[in-house]
């Protein structure tokens, strides 16, 4: 499984380096946490998650703004963003990662259709971000997102490792 081998190759960039990270879900419900520990030895990395899938928790819990919710609703860029930064604030973690969106089969709009998913990795002073727009049902669209946020995530993280700057630069 495809999953399995993002995984993996998350412990073959962590594993030994004293880095951590944690996830923050909504429209995923704790997949992407779930595919991270189903690799052994993950606890010397992965320091938890929150599933956020109501908005008050994720502005008591990661500090998400009100106003920005309720002025572009909880499926936007900056919801992502401030969703994983206090995910990585929360928990002390070197990296995090947010999923935000709506999955489907209801819940969209003309502006917002289903289908739509932010994803957002942060690290302490850069962040990058991945909008999802394509709408294969509920199921595919939730693993379409774990994937492409555990894919985001590896990256990201290489990236920051090697100093090589691919990762898009922003203040998180």
């Amino acid at each position: 499984m495809e999953r399995d081998k993002l995984s993996k190759q998350l412990f073959e960039l962590l594993h030994g380096s004293g880095q951590c990270v944690a996830t923050a879900e909504s429209c995923t419900g704790g997949a992407v946490a779930a595919a991270i520990v189903a690799t052994s030895g993950a606890s010397e990395y992965f320091k938890g998650g929150v599933v956020s899938y109501c908005n008050e928790v994720k502005e008591r819990l990661l500090g998400v703004s009100h106003d920005v919710l309720e002025e572009q609703t909880a499926v936007c860029e900056e919801v992502a963003i401030e969703m994983a930064r206090g995910a990585r604030e929360l928990l002390k973690t070197d990296y995090a990662v947010s999923l935000t969106g709506t999955a489907g089969p209801g819940g969209g709009t003309a502006a917002i259709p289903v289908g739509t998913i932010w994803i957002c990795v942060s690290g302490k002073t850069d962040r990058q971000t991945l909008r999802l727009t394509e709408d294969n049902g509920r199921k595919a669209n939730l693993d379409n997102a774990a994937h492409a946020a555990l894919t985001l995530l590896c990256r990201f993280i290489a990236s920051s490792q090697s100093g090589s700057g691919t990762a898009k630069s922003k203040k998180s």
